[in-house]
């Protein structure tokens, strides 16, 4: 099993670039990806998010990538008309207020757009940067969604011992179950008719009984639905969904169990079950 959940950091400083990648991951129904990078490199998204597509089923994974660079190459160009119009509407502002000082150099310098000013950045060389440092972090994130997902496995199979325990001390109930129904419909009969009874009609009766109360079905399909689980489990490496539809398919055994229990033994079995597979169910969240 592969948890849902998990986190990587990885870094890179050289001389003149320093790069981090950072996966988080979250419980999803679906994969979500988010990808977080600097906007001057956001044609590389699908790049990484098909690094992210190809390892991963379910889940949300949160992808940051970020860059820091120095001595980056830039080209400096001058707006001239931008600065020509800053220095005629400066100076006609001067005249105005019969102000003596002109428009300068200096002034022109900090207006908006004159100076243009643009990096000279190759996408191609960056992803040859980030490429290696990423597949890295995806590796150790992946990693650890198995690690954590050996885990829950673990804590899954554990709690579906304990519902298979339940599930043998209920069957060796089912004939108990049907004896007391036949022995009270015995009684009943007694009461009414003495040594009148009609055995037939007995045997009629608890038959009719037995539809109504037995849990000898319940029991043969719950333990199918724990086989098919278990099997489920073990060759499939992303079994989520699957599982969670058997639990679903489990719980109402179950609750058919519960609701026609009437040994108190068989009911706390009942409770047992129920809180089993809702730990396991809680588990299943994390799980692709």
């Amino acid at each position: 099993m592969i948890s849902m959940t998990g986190f990587a950091y990885c870094e890179k400083t050289g001389q003149d670039l320093s790069v981090t990648v950072e996966i988080k991951g979250y419980n999803n129904r679906y994969l979500e990806i988010i990808i977080n990078l600097p906007p001057w490199l956001s044609v590389l998204e699908p790049k990484v998010r098909e690094q992210i597509v190809s390892r991963f089923g379910r889940g949300k994974v949160e992808v940051s990538i970020r860059v820091r660079e120095q001595n980056a190459p830039v080209n400096i160009s001058v707006n001239a008309n931008a600065a020509k119009a800053y220095y005629d509407a400066i100076n006609k502002l001067a005249d105005e207020l019969n102000l003596e000082e002109k428009c300068n150099l200096s002034a022109l310098l900090r207006m908006e757009n004159v100076l243009e000013i643009e990096k000279n950045r190759d996408e191609e060389r960056y992803w040859k940067e980030i490429e290696p440092l990423l597949s890295e972090a995806v590796q150790a994130f992946e990693k650890e969604r198995n690690r954590e997902g050996k885990h829950t496995e673990e804590d899954i199979f554990t709690n579906l011992e304990i519902i298979l325990s339940s599930v043998k001390s209920i069957s060796a109930f089912v004939p108990v179950i049907e004896n007391t129904l036949k022995e009270n419909i015995r009684t009943r009969f007694a009461e009414l008719l003495g040594d009148k009874v009609d055995e037939n009609r007995v045997l009629a009766e608890t038959a009719s009984l037995l539809l109504k109360y037995t849990i000898s079905e319940e029991i043969s399909r719950l333990n199918s639905h724990l086989s098919e689980f278990r099997a489920e489990a073990e060759r499939n490496q992303r079994p989520g969904k699957k599982l969670d539809f058997l639990c679903q398919e489990i719980n109402r055994e179950v609750n058919t169990i519960g609701s026609k229990s009437t040994i108190i033994e068989v009911s706390a079995e009942v409770v047992k079950m129920k809180e089993a597979l809702e730990n396991i169910r809680e588990q299943l969240r994390n799980i692709e």
